[in-house]
């Protein structure tokens, strides 16, 4: 199990390399499976790295993956939304989204919602694709929704942060920001975090947009906050990764990577994983921020609107790449403690193989 006491001994376990970059490398893992995008759309096991299945969209690039009820969810370069089975990589149905999509769908009770390019957050039924809504904002939408209680929140190029009735696609609230919001919205306990390239991170009243706090750092903020144990941690492009108090947003600590953080942290039981735009992945320590492991790879994790988030599944991180050597190829990186000692939680975890065991006639009591 990936804790703190043994994360420090990640192992490089396997590795896929495509023929081009994964320019929507986040990594989604589900049914053993782990899919994400470079161009075309790829299913892998998620023990071994083998290809299952490719799914290729013409000339037209798929974005992130999102997999609920064995079906694999993206939006497409050409506003397309499609859904395949997870097992075969067979379309099911295939929905027209307006414009270009990088916006990663979420799935809520038979209901896919995703941002576009042309302006508008979209709700289609998941079985059909049939259109059931769609609301405009005033700017394109990198964002990703998230959709909790009834309400999906989703950020604009318009500087608004949106919250929108699930059902209808009624506005509930917006609130402006002092500039493009990229950042997905998270929502915890009651209050929504959002990431603005004006520098800020913002805390709001998910029922109201009511204002809480804000927090400035050192440069813009693209990457999606993580809310565990009442803790907020994100990354801005000053290069660092910060832990800040959920209620109040007062710094808890901050740690300084080798590039711009765009990618979001992922949190898992007690350890922030967090990817560099230059290649580099860091382990913290969720609670103090001091480096628990740290791996350097020779690719581009993120930069523009490519990016990659760390995804960490039955004892396993993953993590997606593009520009790998110099070159426009892309290279997944599956990293776990397979391969020494510490994969042991603890000292007292570990037993030994008795088969291994043999006595040694030599020795003598002193």
């Amino acid at each position: 199990m990936l804790n703190p006491n043994s994360v420090g001994g990640l192992n490089l376990d396997w590795t896929y390399s495509t023929a081009v970059g994964n320019y929507s490398s986040q990594v989604t893992v589900a049914e053993g499976l782990v899919f994400f995008s470079a161009n075309d759309i790829y299913a892998l096991n998620a023990d071994t790295g083998a290809l299952l299945w490719t799914f290729t969209r013409g000339t037209t690039s798929c974005g992130p993956l999102t997999v609920a009820g064995g079906v694999a969810y993206a939006g497409c370069g050409n506003g397309t939304v499609v859904a395949l089975n997870t097992r075969t990589g067979a379309l099911l149905w295939t929905s027209q989204a307006g414009s270009y999509i990088a916006s990663n769908p979420a799935i809520v009770d038979g209901v896919v919602y995703i941002g576009s390019f042309d302006y508008n957050v979209y709700a289609l039924d998941a079985t059909t694709g049939a259109f059931l809504w769609s609301y405009k904002t005033g700017g394109e939408i990198y964002s990703s929704p998230s959709v909790v209680d009834g309400v999906v929140y989703i950020g604009s190029d318009d500087e608004k942060l949106y919250a929108l009735n699930a059902s209808t696609g009624a506005l509930l609230w917006s609130y402006k920001t002092g500039s493009f919001v990229f950042s997905s919205p998270a929502v915890a306990n009651g209050m929504v975090y959002v990431g603005s390239t004006d520098h800020n991170i913002y805390a709001l009243n998910a029922t109201t947009g009511a204002f809480f706090w804000i927090y400035t750092t050192g440069d813009e903020i693209e990457s999606s906050p993580a809310v565990a144990n009442g803790i907020v941690y994100i990354g801005s492009d000053d290069r660092r990764v910060y832990a800040l108090d959920a209620v109040t947003g007062t710094p808890r600590w901050s740690y300084a990577t080798e590039g711009s953080v765009i990618s979001s942290p992922a949190v898992a039981d007690g350890v922030v994983y967090a990817a560099s735009a230059t290649g580099e992945m860091d382990a913290l320590s969720a609670s103090t921020g001091v480096s628990l492991w740290h791996y350097e790879t020779a690719c581009v994790i993120s930069e523009g609107g490519a990016t990659s988030s760390p995804a960490i599944a039955n004892g396993v991180m993953f993590i997606g790449t593009w520009g790998c050597d110099h070159s426009n190829g892309g290279i997944l990186y599956a990293f776990s403690l397979k391969h020494g000692d510490s994969a042991m939680s603890s000292s007292s975890d570990y037993r030994p193989d008795l088969k291994t065991l043999h006595p040694d006639l030599n020795l003598r009591p002193r």
